[in-house]
């Protein structure tokens, strides 16, 4: 329902929050949930998320005697996400990659905040049993003054679109 007066204007893409959350173990999730949740969020600075997506797979049946196709729906499928940073000191995003090469690694769920100019939450998407397919380092080149930017591209099982409370519920949900 429109308030008269007040415009809802399409929200901007440039601030945003990703933090990954210690799926494996109850410690991890307590761990997590406690940062997310006193906003000392580990993996901020990101200058850029793509790849949420979700799409539904349908199964088409030709009917006989019919001049139509029907489709039924069978299954969702999630895109990739990419995540996108200048690099810093933190070798986070790294160690979470080469444990997995190393055999050692753990799937981690995730949250993305879109939030206003005023750092208020506006969206929130929850992806679950993250797994880290491929870590990108920069491009370096001497003659430019661009910024080092590394990449990594998360595989995952599942995307949610979540209220606050909703996230908030999500969370204590994985530790209880």
């Amino acid at each position: 329902m429109a308030i008269p007066g007040i415009r809802n204007d399409p929200l901007p893409a440039f601030n945003f929050i990703v933090s990954l959350i210690d799926s494996s173990s109850t410690l991890g999730q307590v761990t997590s949930a406690l940062n997310y949740l006193s906003n000392a969020v580990g993996l901020t600075g990101f200058s850029e998320c793509s790849g949420l997506e979700a799409t539904m797979q349908v199964e088409e049946y030709s009917e006989g005697g019919e001049n139509r196709v029907h489709k039924f729906p069978t299954r969702m499928t999630y895109s990739n996400i990419v995540l996108k940073r200048g690099i810093t000191l933190s070798e986070d995003l790294w160690n979470w990659h080469a444990d997995y090469v190393n055999g050692r690694g753990k799937r981690r769920d995730g949250i993305i905040i879109l939030q206003s100019e005023l750092r208020i939450p506006l969206k929130i998407w929850v992806f679950e049993k993250g797994l880290p397919l491929k870590w990108s380092g920069p491009s370096l080149n001497a003659t430019q003054s661009a910024v080092a930017i590394e990449t990594l591209e998360i595989a995952h099982e599942g995307l949610k679109l979540a209220s606050l409370g909703t996230a908030v519920g999500e969370i204590q949900r994985a530790i209880f």
